[in-house]
């Protein structure tokens, strides 16, 4: 009888242990669906509602904070004088940094907030350029449990281990993102680490010279390398894992594409995409979902894995065997989508919500989150509300289903750029000064 007690709860820990972690931008599968306990569904961090604790993180980034048993990892880029930072009224597309930087990661306490312990990662002139409102840590970093790696972008990879002791760095040279329309527009890196085993994954595209490649979390050494036909793109690769074989897939300009994650071999790929490419794909049900933007072409779609070859639709129809449906308008330029529960939430740079069936692609019903503002922030779910955040800080609690209902306004007091964290029930909202955990506080 002992010996079955402590089975069930040897193996209860097994099942509720990944809930309470979330590893990557946009938690452990790359959903933004929160397991475990609920977040709660009104707050007010300026008067101190429901705020379980801030701490001031240095310099500023537009990277999403991952936690990891009791501890929050987020990164930043401290400059050494006073810099632009994130200039929303710049009259340009495009903003040269010329102080030097810090580009550090900072390991917190998850229960209280402190600064566990911070690392410089590296010290220099930035090498690239960036958008106004955008920064020069905008890419999260994943962690395995026993490994910390950061993605700076052209100032390197860099591995850490969770005392903070750092393991090995990768240097990756200039990555050029110029747009291939007007190469003196510049927006910077965005795409973000994907851990795959005993190695961990990233998708480089570029001006020129575009790749995808898998690095040892052990020694930073290459696994493997695949070049890609491709134009910059700031899109977050993630891992589809299958009965018969693991996915992973990529979006960008030319292409969608899926890969065998453990060699880099092409598996498919699938045409009709938009101009700009930064929201991520979103597996759920079995398939996975897809949007992207541009002045004439905002694509929705949802393809089922296991296809080979070129899967592009003809002309003549919206669906084939792999591609479930395909909705030519419909798509957003930044913000990437939910899946949850059945619908798909797609949320545009204006705060314009679209809510579609998730298994056919009709649209429910189509709405406009507050009066105003831009939203960058990719939306969370947890327990029956969807979470929406702008740039201002305010957020959108609506409840999840076919049919709009607002549930709460709340506000953080802080520039929110970056996507939220959810673990064990709190929410970590990374603002443009500090880092927020939100959560149920009465009566403690």
């Amino acid at each position: 009888m002992k010996k079955l007690l402590i089975l069930v709860l040897l193996t209860s820990a097994a099942g509720t242990a990944p809930a309470q972690n979330w590893p990557l931008f946009r938690g452990p599968d790359s959903t933004g669906v929160a397991e475990g306990p609920a977040v709660p569904a009104q707050w007010d961090a300026e008067k101190g509602t429901n705020l379980l604790w801030r701490r001031e993180i240095p310099g500023f980034g537009h990277s999403s904070p991952i936690v990891w048993g009791d501890r929050i990892f987020v990164t930043t880029a401290v400059s050494k004088s006073p810099g632009p930072g994130v200039d929303r009224k710049a009259q340009t597309l495009t903003t040269e940094d010329k102080s030097e930087f810090e580009w550090r990661v900072y390991a917190l306490d998850k229960k209280s907030g402190k600064i566990l312990w911070e690392r410089t990662a590296h010290r220099g002139i930035p090498h690239s350029k960036r958008h106004p409102q955008s920064s020069q840590a905008s890419s999260t970093p994943a962690t395995d449990g026993r490994v910390i790696v950061a993605y700076f972008g052209s100032e390197g990879l860099y591995a850490f281990d969770m005392k903070g002791k750092l393991l090995w760095k990768k240097d990756l040279g200039l990555i050029d993102t110029s747009l291939h329309i007007d190469p003196d527009i510049v927006y910077g890196t965005a795409s973000s680490p994907v851990i795959y085993r005993d190695a961990v994954i990233l998708q480089v595209d570029k001006d020129r010279d575009s790749f995808i490649a898998a690095y040892s979390l052990k020694d930073g050494s290459q696994v493997w390398r695949a070049a890609r036909d491709e134009f910059p793109s700031w899109s977050t690769p993630v891992l589809l894992r299958g009965p018969q074989r693991d996915e992973l897939v990529t979006q960008a300009y030319k292409f969608t594409r899926g890969y065998d994650p453990a060699t880099g071999n092409e598996l498919w790929r699938f045409g009709k995409n938009g101009e700009q490419h930064i929201p991520s794909p979103v597996p759920a049900n079995g398939l996975v979902y897809l949007v992207s933007g541009g002045t004439d072409v905002a694509p929705v779609y949802a393809i089922r894995p296991g296809a080979s070859g070129d899967i592009s639709l003809p002309e003549s129809g919206p669906r084939s065997e792999h591609v479930v449906w395909y909705l030519p308008r419909g798509g957003v330029h930044i913000v990437s989508p939910l899946v949850y529960r059945g619908h798909m939430y797609v949320c545009a740079d204006n705060g314009v919500l679209s809510v579609f069936d998730a298994a056919s692609g009709e649209r429910l019903y189509r709405v406009r989150l507050g009066k105003g503002g831009e939203f960058f922030a990719s939306p969370i779910a947890s327990g029956n509300h969807i979470i929406f955040f702008n740039q201002e800080g305010e957020s959108f609690t609506i409840k999840a289903g076919p049919k709009f209902e607002l549930v709460s306004q709340n506000k953080v007091g802080d520039l929110v750029m970056a996507t939220p964290a959810v673990s064990a029930g709190v929410l970590y909202v990374r603002g443009y000064k500090n880092l927020y955990a939100i959560a149920e506080t009465k009566g403690k």
